[in-house]
């Protein structure tokens, strides 16, 4: 099973709490710029695995891309549900037998556990920070990607939910 999803990082990104001397108020910059990126991710929280594409655009075609790359990462003779919620991109033509989409009833982001891995990334990685140009978002968002994705233990215990724990079925 793995829960797909898409957030956007750009010049107007997250504010966080950040420690600063009591008494004092920290000073905090945020951009008034439009320029942005997507990144779409899928995470396995069984293995802690996690697919991932930054791209340009949110459309039919950049899910459908996502997808075939979710579906490489599934080992042969095996078959993965993707859990997703109903945006409207997500109805890629996908040729595959090995993935099976999922879509989550409307209004519903607790559900998704990608939700709070975006909320993760962005704190850890990504806000309180001045971009200058689409090259440098872009760069920043494949090395706070890769940085997440070499920590499998937190994706699991970010994403990890009794009600989706498959091992018991099996």
């Amino acid at each position: 099973m793995w829960f797909q999803d898409e957030t956007r990082i750009g010049q107007q990104g997250s504010i966080t709490r950040v420690w600063h001397y009591k008494g004092q108020r920290p000073r905090i910059v945020r951009q008034q710029q439009f320029e942005s990126t997507y990144l779409f991710g899928a995470f396995n929280p069984a293995t802690g695995e996690s697919v991932g594409l930054v791209l340009p655009y949110v459309n039919k075609q950049a899910m459908g891309l996502h997808m075939e790359e979710i579906s490489k990462a599934v080992p042969e003779g095996r078959h993965a549900v993707v859990v997703m919620d109903g945006a409207l991109w997500h109805q890629p033509s996908l040729d595959k037998d090995n993935v099976t989409m999922l879509k989550l009833p409307p209004y519903s982001p607790e559900l998704n556990p990608a939700e709070q891995v975006w909320q993760y990334l962005k704190q850890h990685w990504l806000s309180n920070r001045c971009f200058e140009s689409y090259d440098v978002i872009v760069d920043a968002a494949c090395d706070a990607w890769n940085a997440l994705c070499n920590e499998t233990n937190l994706i699991r215990s970010i994403t990890q939910r009794e009600w989706c724990d498959l091992s018991v079925i099996f």
